[in-house]
């Protein structure tokens, strides 16, 4: 049985992160719905940059559906409209609860997970412009993601492809994550300069 995510988007949800997370989790076979919070049945929303996104479902749709992961891309005003929904709120609390996997990126960490108090006991990162303000266990500056038992974090863009192999890994295992990494042409080898 394939795992499942639950990507909820809003208006001004943050493109790259969006799509970095459910391109990847595609990849590894994973059965992603991207949910948004629209309200009146309106499946795309223009993301932070003026990108237009379509959904596969309304969120209010997924609200008695269970999911192996829930990741929440960030982006503002987007982690400001999905901290909140109803029904969002509803899923990640339940998602914890059941220590189900839970993640955020960039500026959903403060403003989506820790309003909801899932951070308290949890070590965790989030976009620079919040880590002062995030109330959480432990709030590591440096990582660029960090993976406290079923809670997953990053810091924004630029992390979102560790953010989402790490998402893999966590569902999927560490061949998964190598399996799907190796074909995106992913490596440690240094830039080359002339």
């Amino acid at each position: 049985m394939n795992k499942t995510a639950l990507i909820p988007i809003a208006e001004g949800s943050e493109e790259i992160e969006l799509v970095t997370i459910v391109d990847v989790l595609r990849r590894a076979g994973v059965e992603v719905t991207v949910a948004s919070a629209n309200s009146g049945e309106k499946l795309q929303i223009c993301a932070s940059r003026g990108t237009h996104i379509v959904a596969d479902a309304m969120l209010d749709d997924c609200a008695n559906k269970h999911y192996d992961l829930i990741a929440v891309p960030g982006g503002l005003p987007g982690s400001e409209h999905l901290a909140k929904h109803a029904v969002l709120d509803v899923l990640l609390r339940d998602q914890a609860a059941q220590d189900k996997l839970f993640a955020g990126i960039c500026a959903a960490p403060a403003l989506v997970l820790a309003t909801k108090g899932l951070l308290l006991d949890k070590a965790v990162t989030c976009h620079p412009s919040f880590q002062k303000s995030l109330e959480a266990k432990e709030v590591d500056g440096a990582a660029r993601v960090v993976v406290d038992g079923n809670c997953i974090t990053s810091q924004g863009p630029g992390t979102a492809l560790d953010f989402a192999l790490e998402l893999v890994e966590q569902l999927c295992g560490i061949v998964k994550r190598e399996e799907v990494g190796a074909p995106m042409v992913l490596t440690t080898t240094p830039t080359a300069y002339y």
